[in-house]
């Protein structure tokens, strides 16, 4: 029985995302843990988050799970989930300016205000409900997912790189951003597959099963 740890660092929708995890494999042990033990004996690590990446980036310092991931993230599959790609990044401009965990080059942005479409139209922020993703690369997480699927947002800031090859796929809300990036054995999202009905459990289940290889 493979073990999915779900990194709990008292912020995220935890249980809705061990739930999808139950649901698309009911064989695997899905742990909700902070413990470096676990973490560091499972199959597969899940980083869910919502929030404020300051609090977040503190949170993890605070139980040293920063180190633990920056250990393990290396060496088996891992999946972060909306502020879980933030926190991958270099740098946000929120909360004043926070620094990530560096795993991946790339900056994380606040949409501007008042945002608008290509027609002048004003669009909310921050950016909730669903969007189409456009794949850009191959990968495995991404197999039996259309093109073009529809995954559920909810987001104020944006994840943004110059690294094409570490970019898995994009959207559109007024300007085009960063929706996946993956390298090596990691893959994260901005959106929430635990919401994002049939594509949303595809991709877990496609995570799951996922051995770390790159493409």
């Amino acid at each position: 029985m493979s073990l999915v740890a779900v990194i709990d660092y008292g912020m995220g929708n935890l249980r809705s995302v061990a739930k999808a995890l139950e649901h698309v494999d009911p064989k695997a042990n899905i742990k909700i843990t902070n413990d470096a033990a676990d973490i560091k004996a499972a199959d597969h690590i899940v980083f869910p988050g919502q929030g404020a990446i300051g609090a977040a980036m503190l949170a993890l310092k605070e139980r040293d799970l920063d180190k633990i991931l920056l250990e393990e993230m290396g060496k088996k599959p891992f999946l972060g989930i909306c502020l879980g790609l933030q926190v991958m990044m270099d740098a946000s401009e929120e909360d004043g300016g926070t620094t990530g965990l560096g795993l991946l080059p790339g900056q994380v942005k606040r949409f501007p205000n008042p945002h608008v479409d290509s027609d002048g139209k004003r669009l909310k922020v921050p950016h909730m409900g669903w969007n189409q993703l456009q794949q850009t690369q191959d990968h495995p997480v991404w197999k039996g997912i259309e093109q073009a699927s529809r995954f559920y947002f909810v987001h104020s800031y944006y994840v943004t790189t110059d690294i094409e090859e570490e970019i898995a796929g994009t959207c559109d809300y007024g300007l085009e951003f960063v929706a996946a990036a993956s390298r090596d054995n990691m893959f994260a999202v901005q959106f929430h597959p635990e919401k994002s009905a049939q594509a949303g459990l595809k991709l877990l289940q496609n995570f799951l099963s996922w051995d770390g290889q790159p493409v």
